[in-house]
């Protein structure tokens, strides 16, 4: 848990002072019960909820959320320089729309999206860095709430690919464009491929990252929408061996229904 905590704050110190992105008031907290595992907590300042950008681009018009798109897009950059820099550390980021959020809005009428346009960036809590080539979070982090009877099967065919695209800006722009099947806006896909192919080519030159095609991003989502399924489909299950078989608490916080 040391290794972790520290990697937390490191994760966050490297974002805000040496990336340049803003990142919201944070902590961690452990908690340790008389019987049972330590948790530890990692704390955030809260966010109005109208302003995470999920939310926000259901508010927006086409246009705008576009300019949204591109708008993260630009902060992320800063990412893949940093990481193309030559320097011993570099880190993985998960730039999805819904780790975003307008930084002075709380809801009301849609916001002006443009250059000056202020975010948070606040999916901190898996610190993904690298060290001289070598991952220094333990991926097994990544299984504790895995079914057990699929640790080996998750292990062989999932957990590199996982860990290891976070570090790919090609794949992090795929998968940015892919939640707005998830969001329920399907409709701005082409627009926004068109527009991240324009900024590949444009301001991310130097980035060196290939184009994405509307296909590619359709077949992503198909498939991580089928992993995903299937992973809680079998965690839903694991559940109900601990509690209704085993007779053993289930110490995990499962996800409701999600609407793809």
């Amino acid at each position: 848990m040391d290794h972790y905590e520290a990697l937390y704050r490191e994760y966050n110190r490297l974002l805000e002072e040496d990336i340049g992105i803003a990142v919201p008031a944070s902590t961690s907290v452990r908690v340790i019960p008389r019987k049972g595992n330590m948790v530890v907590y990692a704390i955030q300042r809260k966010l109005p909820s109208a302003s995470i950008c999920n939310a926000v681009i259901r508010r927006l018009d086409d246009e705008s959320a576009v300019a949204l798109v591109l708008r993260i897009l630009a902060e992320t950059e800063h990412v893949w320089r940093f990481n193309a820099s030559g320097g011993p550390v570099t880190i993985g980021f998960d730039g999805q729309i819904s780790n975003w959020a307008l930084r002075n809005y709380g809801g009301g009428e849609p916001p002006a999206i443009d250059s000056g346009t202020e975010l948070f960036y606040f999916d901190t809590s898996t610190p993904l860095i690298t060290r001289h080539g070598i991952e220094e979070l333990n991926p097994d982090l990544f299984l504790r709430s895995a079914p057990s009877f699929l640790l080996w099967l998750i292990k062989w065919f999932f957990l590199k690919g996982v860990m290891t695209r976070y570090y790919d800006p090609h794949l992090i722009t795929v998968d940015l464009i892919a939640n707005f099947y998830k969001e329920q806006r399907p409709e701005l896909i082409p627009a926004l491929v068109e527009s991240v192919n324009r900024f590949f080519t444009a301001d991310a030159r130097a980035c060196a990252i290939r184009p994405v095609t509307v296909e590619e991003v359709r077949s992503y989502y198909r498939e991580d929408a089928m992993i995903w399924r299937l992973f809680l489909a079998l965690r839903k299950f694991d559940r109900f061996l601990h509690e209704r078989v085993l007779h053993k608490p289930y110490v995990f916080i499962l996800p409701g229904t999600i609407r793809r």
